[in-house]
């Protein structure tokens, strides 16, 4: 099976152009495009980058893009893990430590310690009260000046102002839930561009970005997008891929919905 560069720069002669004609046209400069058809992925820089550019010529030439940037997984996975952070193996757990175990048995102690205690003062409190009991039903001449017990004064509620009533008690008020948001917008630049992008309303982004930048923005109605170089923004809604907003240099403004289908 032909292996991806091959596909592309048999694609791109089929069509009867050169890298300097492709490139004119999607704004990759050559020397990438010819890394990607010599599948030299560490010659363009992170995988993130390699994507994005894969993505533009596969579209360009015909080709589909998610299987092209899926195949590129594929080889990025069988030989280079170690290039990319993400593809790293995960770091060697660490055993707990003794000092850990030991801060864990004293924890241990000392709530059982606490729970003891409070047993026997439940004990010792219900003992003291069965004893105030006996002294207080006993026969009058086995009792010698019987101290008496009198009910401790229950205290009233306060008043409410202006009546002779208490008012009922005031339950708390629960603040709504916050709206969860409803869908997310990957942004990905192919080339260098000017940007405002305002998610629900509230400007998110603002500036000039390079080739290769990626954001993700996440919201409940609808994001806003101003582009001064609406050929080089990617967008791609919910997983659904959009395409780029316009034309190389166009200023472009869009509004998309985070429902869109």
């Amino acid at each position: 099976m032909a292996g991806l560069g091959d596909e592309f720069r048999a694609a791109r002669e089929a069509r009867h152009l050169s890298l300097s004609d492709v490139s004119e046209q999607i704004h990759i400069r050559s020397v990438y495009l010819q890394s990607l058809e010599d599948e030299d992925w560490k010659a363009i820089a992170a995988p993130v980058y390699v994507r994005g550019f894969i993505r533009t010529y596969a579209r360009f030439l015909g080709l589909d893009p998610e299987h092209a940037v899926a195949r590129f997984n594929i080889t990025l996975g069988d030989g280079h893990k170690g290039s990319d952070p993400v593809l790293a193996a995960p770091a060697r757990r660490r055993r707990p430590s003794f000092a850990l175990w030991a801060a864990v048995v004293i924890a241990v102690l000392l709530v059982g310690f606490v729970g003891y205690s409070y047993f026997e003062f439940q004990e010792t409190d219900r003992s003291s009260a069965v004893s105030i009991v006996d002294a207080t039903s006993a026969p009058a001449g086995e009792a010698s000046n019987p101290a008496p017990v009198t009910a401790a004064p229950v205290a009233e509620a306060p008043a409410a102002a202006g009546s002779g009533s208490v008012g009922p008690a005031t339950s708390p008020t629960l603040s709504p839930a916050p709206k969860r948001s409803s869908g997310t917008l990957e942004l990905h630049l192919t080339e260098s561009s000017w940007l405002l992008v305002k998610v629900d309303g509230n400007k998110m982004l603002e500036g000039t970005f390079p080739a290769g930048t990626t954001r993700d923005f996440a919201g409940a109605k609808d994001v806003t997008i101003r582009a001064g170089n609406a050929g080089g923004v990617d967008l791609r809604l919910n997983g659904k891929e959009l395409g780029l907003m316009g034309n190389p240099g166009a200023v472009v403004d869009r509004t998309i919905p985070f429902a869109e289908e």
